[in-house]
């Protein structure tokens, strides 16, 4: 495959979505030489989901498969049973290998929607990192002070705070930096939070005896409620999401994130983007914009067609206050039932402390009827409407 050196495609990948770049001018001098390269991504199947977050380093990872470079891609599913605590507050705790195996089921369907998978090369590391020997690892682990690991922002805060940290811990960057070691990456993509993960990769690489990889970081995203989108906090927006969820999702997203999500989470060209921004600061409405992002998000992964569809679904239940054209259908037999147990019957709670969580913030509404005793006996009347939320319905039958 021939690979493409346009000036100004090189100049947008180095700089579109792009805080950091490890030895910029080694990189440009490598693109520009036409030198195919390998450019390594890797994800921890640590949630059954690859939200949006996950999607900006693999839609960077497209790009350069775009321009004819080898893209490689490690499904973590060793380091996934590990777990990386980079950008946690405490101790990630270990999963079990039947977990990340369930969790890793649709990962590559996922990735699909981003990258073709078909020119990509893909890799497990459990392959050689169940291999390793104590010999090995203490070699790895020779490279590295533990200063340098303690150093870094969140342990110490953990530290500080007296918070445990395991030794495991301590390993984690030496197996993803071993993962650079193996796919020998001329290049590998990683969030701002993997910073000390991918230097690691660098020093390891010297180590045996290759030429250290340099480095893209992407800036960190936030979900739903403004914090960092984390499957761990349940703000994400994921790429399995039905068009209509997806759409809605965006739409709840705060004003200020507008223009971040067109660069980081779509590709549309940033002359556009630029005109979006200036229209906004001159007084635009918010929603005008967030409803051509929401367009070009669901269109990516979805399609035109749903993307127009979820649009008018949209436009229909929170402007015109209808309902959706597609509802859910649960069926009860009863006559009555407990307002807890009808959520969870219509799957709209997992628990009844969920269900009840969403009853006592006012998030509840039968045939537009806001409920607010969790304790009530619902008399069951087919057709009614249960709302949870602004997006979530379930019609009885």
């Amino acid at each position: 495959m021939k690979i493409l050196t346009d000036p100004q495609k090189t100049k947008e990948l180095l700089t579109r979505g792009v805080e950091e770049i490890i030895e910029r001018e080694n990189i440009e001098k490598k693109m520009k030489s036409g030198k195919r390269l390998r450019v390594k991504l890797g994800i921890d199947p640590t949630s059954p989901n690859i939200h949006l977050g996950r999607a900006i380093p693999l839609l960077k990872l497209r790009d350069f498969q775009e321009l004819g470079h080898k893209i490689v891609l490690i499904i973590g599913d060793f380091t996934g049973v590990i777990g990386d605590t980079s950008d946690k507050d405490s101790e990630r705790p270990m999963l079990s290998e039947e977990q990340v195996k369930k969790n890793m089921g649709s990962y590559l369907k996922q990735a699909e929607k981003i990258v073709n998978i078909k020119e990509c090369e893909v890799r497990y590391n459990s392959e050689w990192l169940k291999k390793l020997n104590y010999y090995e690892i203490g070699k790895q682990a020779d490279a590295f002070s533990l200063n340098e690991f303690i150093s870094r922002e969140n342990i110490k805060r953990r530290l500080d705070n007296g918070k445990r940290i395991s030794l495991r811990e301590l390993l984690y960057p030496l197996m993803q930096g071993y993962d650079s070691v193996i796919t020998k990456a001329d290049i590998e993509i990683g969030g701002t939070d993997q910073r000390f993960n991918l230097l690691a990769g660098r020093k390891l690489q010297r180590l045996y005896g290759q030429e250290p990889q340099d480095i893209i970081t992407n800036p960190l995203i936030e979900g739903l409620d403004g914090r960092k989108m984390s499957s761990s906090w349940g703000n994400t927006i994921n790429l399995f999401d039905s068009a209509g969820e997806m759409y809605g999702k965006i739409m709840s997203l705060k004003d200020e994130l507008i223009i971040k999500y067109f660069v980081l989470a779509t590709r549309v060209n940033l002359i556009e983007v630029n005109k979006y921004e200036k229209e906004l600061a001159a007084g635009g409405n918010p929603k005008d914009y967030k409803m051509k992002l929401a367009f070009e998000i669901v269109a990516a992964y979805h399609g035109n067609q749903p993307a127009e569809k979820a649009g008018q679904e949209f436009q229909k239940v929170f402007k015109d206050k209808g309902l959706p054209s597609d509802i859910p259908e649960v069926p009860i037999k009863e006559q009555e039932i407990n307002l807890l147990d009808l959520l969870i019957r219509s799957k709209m709670a997992l628990s009844k402390a969920g269900a009840r969580r969403l009853i006592d913030q006012g998030g509840v509404a039968i045939d537009g009827e806001i409920q607010k005793d969790w304790k009530k006996v619902i008399k069951i009347k087919k057709g009614e409407v249960i709302r949870v939320g602004k997006r979530k319905f379930a019609k009885i039958i």
